[in-house]
């Protein structure tokens, strides 16, 4: 049986859905908007966060009432449902992909209550002993770039590992000095995004620096222009893949075989395309790791939770939110993260 047959047939009662509005502060520089979606049952609730990133579209969706999902449920019966609710009633969102991360919330929070029901975790419904979660810290080198907070970081704790967006203004001292630290998992060149606040052009020049500085690390969302096409291809068992990705057909059209897959539940929508993907990736031999989406709640520990579940070993890019908070100090969490042995539900 599979992870998703394990959970399409849990029964979930819901009597009333609510929402709550997290803002805070990033380490990126931004100011970071969610909603959580709250469902309850049987004196419990559920929580599944909206990683949505325009604030536009939580501000509409504060403005509606929330959506009837009251009656008794199987997982696959209410994701069946969804499938014809308008999730994005009162205006469309301005990225299409916000469907997928507002579809997620409701999803997530509906196994989170179905299994808090059944006083359960998700470990527990599955059959999967969860291990502790190695994490990298996330961060960028500013503008212009440094390497201050990764020294800073690893004089805190020098076992940390990192996952960092290389740009064409990165100088040539930078490259050194983090290739001297060792601790450089990931290397994310965003060469994927269009549109977007973090879109990183497809520079060879760039691509030829990372992949020699780096040469172990993971390498991810690299662009396959006619330029970096030949530095990529001869480099594809450590290739990653992480915006392209929300389902097993995107993997399956990729221009490469990836060695890597970055597993953003919410990209995926639904619970039945994210255990699919997860499916996938074993069968085919393709390495997983975490990826998050600066979530403030619930979001983090789902996360959390399917890394100690399917690949709790990798360079999982789930880092306590702290790290990502701007007014944080130190001590920080150490890697890696051990779970709860009283968790229920979607926890950690």
């Amino acid at each position: 049986m599979s992870a998703y047959e394990r959970i399409a047939e849990l029964t979930v009662t819901i009597e009333s859905v609510a929402r709550r509005r997290y803002t805070a502060g990033t380490s990126s520089g931004f100011d970071r908007t969610t909603t959580e979606f709250r469902l309850a049952g049987d004196g419990l609730t559920g929580r599944g966060e909206d990683v949505t990133y325009d604030e536009i579209d939580h501000d509409a969706l504060a403005g509606t009432d929330p959506i009837d999902l009251d009656g008794e449920w199987t997982i696959a019966a209410l994701s069946a449902h969804l499938d014809d609710v308008d999730l994005f009633a009162a205006k469309s969102p301005e990225r299409e992909m916000s469907r997928q991360y507002r579809r997620w919330a409701v999803e997530s929070a509906a196994l989170d209550l179905g299994l808090r029901q059944q006083e359960e975790s998700l470990g527990e419904r599955l059959g999967i002993e969860p291990d502790p979660v190695r994490f990298v810290v996330s961060t960028r080198l500013g503008d212009p770039p440094t390497t201050d907070r990764v020294t800073e970081l690893l004089a805190i704790n020098d076992d940390l590992e990192f996952k960092l967006d290389p740009t064409p203004e990165w100088p040539e001292r930078a490259f050194a000095a983090l290739r001297r630290t060792d601790a450089i998992r990931i290397l994310d060149l965003k060469g994927w995004y269009e549109g977007t606040d973090v879109d990183v052009p497809a520079d060879p020049e760039l691509y030829r620096d990372v992949f020699a500085a780096f040469p172990t690390a993971i390498v991810e969302d690299a662009a396959f222009t006619p330029e970096t096409r030949p530095l990529v291809e001869p480099q594809a068992d450590r290739l990653a893949f992480d915006y392209p990705i929300d389902g097993v057909d995107s993997l399956e059209s990729l221009p490469v075989e990836p060695g890597w897959c970055n597993i953003k539940p919410s990209r995926f929508g639904t619970l039945e395309s994210l255990f699919e993907t997860i499916a996938y990736c074993t069968d085919n031999g393709i390495e997983m790791y975490g990826g998050g989406q600066f979530e403030l709640a619930s979001g983090r520990t789902a996360i959390q939770t399917l890394a100690s579940l399917f690949y709790s070993d990798a360079p999982n890019d789930v880092a306590p939110g702290v790290f990502n908070d701007p007014g944080s100090s130190p001590p920080y969490p150490r890697s890696p993260l051990r779970p709860s042995s009283d968790a229920v539900g979607f926890e950690f």
